[in-house]
C-alpha cells in the first residue's frame, strides 16, 4: 500500500495528467499529454521518437485501464492510479523502457546527457505549464558534473516512480514534491 508521501508525489502527476480539470484521467488526457511532449524540438522533427512517445505514453493509460475497478467506463481516479502505483515495483522493466524514451526526448541536442535546461524542460512538459524548481536539478545530478547521464536518469526516474523514501533524490524528478525540501 503506497505512503502519504508516495500519494502526495502521485497527485502532482494526477493533477498535470489531468488536461480537462475534471478530477480524472481519461484517454484525452493521456492524449493531451502525448501531444504536449510532440511539441518538444526533438520529438517534433522526428516521426520515430514522436511515434515511441505516443505508444509509451498511451501504453500507460493501457497499464491503467486495466487497474480500473470503479465501475466508470474509461475513467480512472486517484485511487486507481495510486493501485497501479503500488504495482510499479514488478513492472520495473517498463519504467525503465518508459524513462529511455522520454530520455530521448529530452536530450534536445542528441549529445547523451540531459543538461539543467533540457531537464527544466521535461518538468513543464509532464506539468503543462512552468513551475518553481528551486535547486531541483542540483539534488538529482549527484556527480555535479553539470549533467544526468542515461543511467543517472533511468535511476531517477525509476525512484520518482517506485521509491517511497522521501531522502532518494529522484523523487523530485519531474519537480518538487509536497515534503522534499527543493531550497
Amino acid at each position: 500500500m503506497a505512503s502519504e508521501f508516495q500519494r502526495a508525489k502521485v497527485q502532482a502527476m494526477f493533477e498535470a495528467f489531468d488536461a480537462d480539470g475534471n478530477g480524472y484521467l481519461e484517454a484525452g488526457d493521456f492524449e493531451a499529454l502525448a501531444a504536449r511532449w510532440e511539441l518538444l524540438p526533438r520529438v517534433a522533427s522526428g516521426p520515430e521518437l514522436a511515434a515511441r512517445v505516443r505508444t509509451v505514453i498511451m501504453g500507460w493509460w493501457q497499464h491503467l485501464s486495466a487497474v480500473n475497478d470503479t465501475g466508470l467506463i474509461d475513467r480512472i481516479g486517484m485511487d486507481e492510479l495510486m493501485t497501479m502505483v503500488d504495482r510499479l515495483p514488478t513492472m520495473r522493466q517498463a519504467v525503465t523502457a518508459t524513462a529511455d524514451v522520454i530520455f530521448d526526448a529530452v536530450d534536445e541536442n542528441a549529445d547523451g546527457s540531459i543538461s539543467r535546461s533540457e531537464h527544466r524542460r521535461l518538468i513543464d512538459t509532464w506539468h503543462g505549464r512552468s513551475i518553481p524548481t528551486g535547486d531541483v536539478f542540483e539534488r538529482l545530478d549527484q556527480d555535479g558534473d553539470g549533467l544526468l547521464s542515461r543511467p543517472e536518469f533511468a535511476l531517477l526516474w525509476t525512484q520518482f516512480w517506485i521509491s517511497d523514501d522521501p531522502a532518494e533524490p529522484g523523487n523530485l524528478m519531474c519537480g518538487p514534491v509536497t515534503g522534499v525540501p527543493t531550497d
